[in-house]
């Protein structure tokens, strides 16, 4: 029996454009400077985004891993930064809808890994498809992204709803991203931790707000993660009290874990 299980994370937002992606690889850059070994998953399998944002080519990536050509220590990239990562495949459109063969390719390749890593982050995409609910579902945090967009906030609650009514998930982390300050950050949490509590009797988890940044699409363009570029900025910040916010909460490690990935695939594959 193995002894340890890394903490798995899984990163979403009920609609893209929130900034999702960039706070997964920031935030995995946050880890690794607290001396946690961080594997990334870009699991939005169809879209590749990740390794562009860490400015890295991936030779290979998750579809030549699920085609058996190559093992997932094949496809793993080691950053620069430190961080490794699992590339998605980029305009793959059968990877949008993973089969259950598919997925458990995915969890017995990722079970060999236990004992190299303390953190598997997960980047899924957004909106409530099978791949993104498949994900959160087995995670042991489940970290919701969003803006004060009214859009935005019933996209989350959407994705909230599905992952508790049919997958008996209890507890949320909610990140407010780019606020202007802290009252539209505790507006719209307060918007969102409401309707959750009156329709699905919830109780959501607040983790912090980030704050509005233009330089944020410097580093998008650079290529260049932001926290390398600009460390000291009050989004840096933030997003460090954020990352010591999220593994100063308590988890239950015999819910998540490679096994609890394979138990879950075959409950809805």
């Amino acid at each position: 029996m193995k002894t340890k299980v890394p903490r798995i994370i899984a990163v979403s937002s009920g609609k893209g454009g929130v900034g999702k992606t960039n706070f997964v690889t920031n935030i995995a850059l946050i880890f690794k400077s607290m001396q946690k070994r961080v594997l990334l998953m870009d699991a939005d399998v169809g879209l590749s985004n990740i390794d562009i944002m860490f400015g890295v080519a991936p030779k290979y990536n998750i579809k030549h891993l699920l085609l058996g050509e190559k093992s997932i220590k094949d496809i793993i990239v080691n950053s620069m930064q430190g961080v490794d990562i699992i590339p998605a495949s980029s305009g793959i459109r059968e990877l949008t809808q993973l089969t259950l063969d598919q997925k458990m390719k995915i969890i017995t390749e990722l079970e060999s890994l236990d004992e190299n890593y303390d953190i598997f982050l997960i980047d899924t995409g957004a909106g409530i498809s099978d791949n993104v609910t498949f994900f959160c579902s087995a995670a042991h945090d489940n970290v919701i992204i969003l803006n004060s967009e009214p859009t935005s906030i019933a996209d989350a609650y959407a994705l909230i709803k599905v992952l508790h009514k049919e997958y008996g998930e209890k507890n949320f982390r909610i990140v407010i991203n780019s606020v202007k300050n802290s009252k539209e950050a505790k507006d719209t949490f307060r918007k969102i931790s409401l309707v959750s509590e009156r329709f699905l009797g919830l109780s959501l988890d607040y983790l912090g707000a980030l704050p509005f940044d233009d330089k944020i699409k410097d580093a998008i363009i650079s290529q260049k993660p932001y926290v390398s570029l600009f460390p000291t900025s009050d989004f840096s910040k933030k997003l460090r009290d954020i990352a010591k916010e999220l593994l100063n909460r308590e988890v239950n490690f015999l819910k998540g874990g490679m096994q609890f990935f394979l138990k879950r695939a075959l409950q809805v594959g």
